[in-house]
C-alpha cells in the first residue's frame, strides 16, 4: 500500500492551549439586566474561554469564576447565557460538548463517509484530517488527554455513547471490510488499528510541546508531522539485519 504525503497548512501558532484573550467589550462594567450588544458574540466568547479552561486545567479544575475572568467578563454573565442559578456549569459544559466538540467529531467523520475503499485514500484522509483538526482547534488534544483518556475524565462517558459509534466504530468497519477484501494487512487487527492512528495524530499534536522542547524540534509542523506519520505508515522502521 502506497502513501503519499499530504500537505496540510501549519497553525499561526505551535499546537497548545489558547492564548488568554480578553474582550473589551464584555469586560466593561455592566449595568443591571440584559447585557447589551450582539449576545452571541458574548456567548461565544464565553464558550471559547470555557474550552480554554477546560483544555489547560480540566473541567473539575475549571471554576466559573476562573472561566469569566478568562474571558474578561463576570460570573454573573455565564448564569445569565448559561441557566440562571441552576446548575449553570453543567450548562456550559453540555454547551461546550454540542457547539464545540460534536462539531469537531462530525467534521472528522464527515471525509470518510465521502472517501471510496481505497485504503490508501481512506487512511491518508484520517490522518490528513486529524492532524489539520488539531491545529486548527489546538485545544482539541489537550481536552482529549484530560478529559476522554484520563481514568475519571468528565467526557469519557461521551467517548463510549456518541463519539465512538459516529468515527471509530465507522473506521473499524472499513478496515475490517477492507481486510476481508485482501486489501489489507491480514495481521492487523482493525479494531486496533483505529487507535493506534489516533495515537499517531491526536496524541503527537497533544504531546507536541514536550517533543519540541526535548528535540528541540520546534520547526516541525503539520506538513513535517503528516509527512513523517504517513512514512511510517508507509515503509515502517525498515529495521535489517546487520
Amino acid at each position: 500500500m502506497k502513501l503519499t504525503t499530504c500537505p496540510v497548512q501549519p497553525p499561526a501558532a505551535p499546537v497548545g492551549p489558547p492564548k488568554r484573550t480578553r474582550n473589551a467589550a464584555v469586560a466593561r462594567r455592566r449595568p443591571p439586566g440584559r447585557p447589551s450588544g450582539d449576545g452571541r458574540d458574548l456567548r461565544q466568547t464565553l464558550l471559547d474561554a470555557a474550552v480554554a479552561c477546560f483544555a489547560r486545567q480540566g473541567i473539575a479544575g475549571s471554576s466559573l469564576r476562573a472561566i469569566a475572568t478568562e474571558a474578561g467578563a463576570t460570573p454573573a454573565l455565564l448564569h445569565y447565557y448559561f441557566g440562571g442559578k441552576d446548575a449553570p456549569m453543567d450548562a456550559l459544559i453540555a454547551a461546550v460538548i454540542e457547539e464545540k466538540l460534536m462539531p469537531v467529531m462530525q467534521s472528522l467523520r464527515d471525509p470518510l463517509l465521502q472517501a471510496d475503499d481505497d485504503p490508501k485514500t481512506l487512511i491518508r484522509g484520517f490522518v490528513r484530517s486529524v492532524i489539520a483538526t488539531a491545529w486548527a482547534h489546538p485545544w482539541l488534544p489537550q481536552l482529549w488527554v484530560r478529559e476522554v483518556l484520563h481514568e475519571g475524565g468528565g467526557l469519557r462517558r461521551l467517548m463510549f455513547d456518541r463519539i465512538g459509534p459516529l468515527l471509530p466504530q465507522l473506521l473499524a468497519e472499513r478496515f475490517s471490510r477492507l481486510q476481508a477484501e485482501g486489501r489489507l494487512n491480514p495481521r492487523l487487527d482493525p479494531r486496533l488499528l483505529v487507535p493506534s492512528l489516533i495515537g499517531q495524530t491526536m496524541f503527537m499534536a497533544a504531546s507536541a510541546p514536550i517533543w519540541r522542547g526535548v528535540f528541540d524540534a520546534g520547526d516541525v509542523g503539520a506538513d513535517a508531522l503528516c509527512d513523517h506519520v504517513l512514512a511510517l505508515l508507509e515503509s515502517g522502521l525498515e529495521l535489517r539485519d546487520v
